[in-house]
């Protein structure tokens, strides 16, 4: 069973920048990033397909956060620029297995958190005003 090992994460003011970074223990398609902030349901951030590196990036976050992908390490990289507070929220690395996701992210169609099956156990990240 494949799993995700993530690290990254803490504390910035407004404008700053951090790097989340999540490993995964085999090969996947589709991998990248969702959020969850309090009382909210979990939203997607960015995928990246590890054949294709075609990527999915929600409009909130285009412009200040950047999705890559080192293949032959099976690390995902989500670099996030010009924070703002609500960006606060716990991070979760997602991958999945199936060919499907790489289609969704082809479409434009927005990732959904039912589509993913393999997760990581979430980092804090948080910005303060």
């Amino acid at each position: 069973q494949v799993q995700l090992v993530e690290s990254g994460g803490g504390s910035v003011q407004a404008g700053g920048s951090l790097r989340l970074s999540c490993t995964a223990s085999a090969y996947i398609v589709c991998m990248g990033w969702f959020r969850q902030a309090p009382g909210k349901e979990r939203e997607e951030v960015a995928i990246i397909v590890t054949g294709s590196y075609d990527t999915y990036v929600t409009d909130s976050v285009k412009g200040r956060f950047n999705i890559s992908l080192d293949n032959y390490k099976k690390t995902a990289y989500l670099q996030m620029d010009s924070l703002k507070p609500e960006d606060t929220a716990v991070y979760y690395c997602a991958a999945e297995s199936d060919v499907r996701c790489l289609v969704q992210i082809r479409q434009k169609t927005p990732p959904q958190p039912r589509d993913y099956h393999i997760w990581g156990q979430g980092t804090q990240v948080t910005v303060s005003s």
